[in-house]
């Protein structure tokens, strides 16, 4: 009996979801695989592509016989590289097909090497002109006193020297429960942020949600939390001013990675001529303090 495809979803470190019964044929979603996966393997996989061609077409030469001029006789090597100026419209001039076979598949050669030429292409400037933030998201989020109400806490910094305009964001709690009915969901709701947009990121920006009377997070404590399995889901869009194009970013936080009467280091320091330094060095460090937790 075959075995159920399971695919994996990673939504941070130690949140992974397992997939059941999605198929799970990348072809098919060619593209977006081909633009999301990383720089190394996009590369690694345009290299075996190229290796698997070519020595597929030196095989198809060298079954021709003495089909390429001025190759040695059943010289794999010889095709492969000759395969390899076929396909790439090298032409050094000194091996040509000398035969109706060799020149046939020279042509179909030809045409794969100008299609593959253009995808390629279109891959690597999609890849490199595709807008994306690099927005920093302190490692840990905390829960400490914030003008004397128990609040939610991380912070985030503009890793690039460039601002983001009409930044918005918007942060939500994700928990498992049960209905009234005994069904397990996976709730979602809104976490009410006192200021949830700036007209201008350029440097960092600490986000607070004040756990109020009526905020999700009111009476919990880690143990409920972990219970529940809880993730803060955060999601950052704005526009780049230098690309003029829209932008993203998103993290999470699980459960264990929300500290309890912790406070993030400081990180904003005024040198003697008033110059202020920003020290990102400290930017996920956190210390604890003393105080109320959630509240009950």
């Amino acid at each position: 009996m075959p075995s159920t495809p399971r695919l994996v979803r990673r939504l941070g470190p130690g949140r992974d979801v397992v997939a059941i019964g999605l198929d799970p044929a990348p072809w098919r979603d060619a593209y977006h695989v081909l633009l999301t996966m990383t720089w190394p393997r996009f590369f690694a996989l345009l290299f075996a592509v190229f290796l698997a061609v070519n020595s597929a077409y030196a095989f198809l030469y060298a079954s021709l016989g003495d089909g390429i001029e001025n190759a040695r006789a059943g010289s794999l090597a010889d095709a492969f590289f000759f395969s390899v100026q076929t396909l790439a419209t090298i032409g050094y001039g000194r091996m040509a097909p000398r035969t109706l076979g060799a020149n046939l598949v020279v042509s179909a050669e030809a045409v794969m090497g100008m299609i593959g030429l253009a995808v390629t292409t279109g891959l690597v400037y999609a890849r490199f002109a595709r807008p994306t933030a690099r927005v920093l998201f302190s490692q840990r989020a905390v829960i400490r006193p914030w003008e004397g109400t128990p609040s939610l806490i991380f912070r985030m910094g503009n890793a690039r020297v460039n601002q983001i305009v009409e930044a918005r964001l918007e942060v939500t709690l994700l928990t498992d429960e049960r209905t009234a009915e005994g069904e397990t969901i996976r709730r979602v709701r809104d976490l009410r942020l006192l200021r949830s947009e700036q007209s201008m990121f350029a440097l960092t920006w600490t986000v607070v949600h004040p756990i109020a009377e009526d905020s999700p997070l009111r009476g919990e404590t880690p143990e409920s939390l972990r219970a529940k399995r809880a993730d803060v889901v955060v999601s950052l869009t704005g526009l780049d001013e230098g690309l003029a194009q829209v932008i993203h970013a998103r993290h999470g936080y699980g459960a264990d990675q929300i500290g309890w009467n912790e406070k993030h280091a400081d990180i904003l320091s005024t040198e003697p001529d008033g110059t202020r330094v920003i020290d990102y060095r400290r930017f996920h460090d956190t210390e604890p303090i003393g105080g109320p937790g959630a509240g009950g």
